[in-house]
């Protein structure tokens, strides 16, 4: 497996919530982040119907037009009365034309539920797949998961996308409603992020 011997790395994302819970998981590596936003980089396609072929796309796409090394990270909730939506369409869930529009997303999720009468608790799992590429066509790929299930109605301004809706598995609050530390600890991008840095970093 390649270790990470920059100082400087790509976050291949616009999301800004996103960007900062990773920036924050980084920083005991003293590595300087940049996000492909900052750098004036447009998001690529995502056409793939994984996790993982997704986040390859975007890793690849900024470590090529920075040539420096890229974080990408594809995450969606999978909520199984939904037969596995909205998967890797979780953030085209959101989308409007004035931009993304979670709790209307949320809203999207919870009527399909009780339209099919979905027996509780309706369980989901929150899922995080990260790629670190290299400008040279490397990569390395690290899944991670909480499971835990969907809750109604939303609560929390802590977390982004869906975590007001998601309550992990022995625990009463919500991702929304949890301290950003307690939540970074155990999250499904933790998660991956421990095994990223078990493998490039340590």
């Amino acid at each position: 497996m390649r270790k990470f011997t920059g100082e400087k790395l790509v976050i291949a994302s616009h999301n800004a919530g996103k960007i900062r819970e990773i920036g924050a998981l980084l920083d005991p590596f003293g590595v300087t982040v940049i996000s492909a936003g900052e750098l004036g980089f447009d998001e690529p396609e995502e056409t793939e119907d994984t996790f993982a072929g997704n986040a390859r796309i975007k890793a690849h796409f900024a470590a090529k037009a920075s040539g420096l090394p890229a974080l990408s990270d594809d995450s969606g909730i999978t909520v199984d009365a939904l037969d596995g939506a909205p998967g890797v369409y979780t953030a085209d869930w959101a989308e409007t034309p004035q931009g993304r529009n979670f709790p209307m997303a949320m809203t999207k999720v919870w009527t399909l539920l009780e339209e099919k009468n979905a027996p509780k608790p309706r369980t989901a799992a929150f899922n995080a797949t990260l790629c670190l590429a290299w400008p040279d066509g490397h990569d390395e790929v690290f899944e991670g998961r909480v499971d835990g299930h969907v809750s109604w109605p939303m609560r929390g301004e802590q977390g982004f996308g869906f975590d007001p809706i998601f309550v992990p598995n022995g625990f009463s609050e919500t991702f929304g409603e949890m301290d950003p530390t307690q939540k970074h600890a155990m999250s499904h991008r933790a998660n991956a992020f421990a095994k990223l840095v078990a493998g490039c970093f340590a």
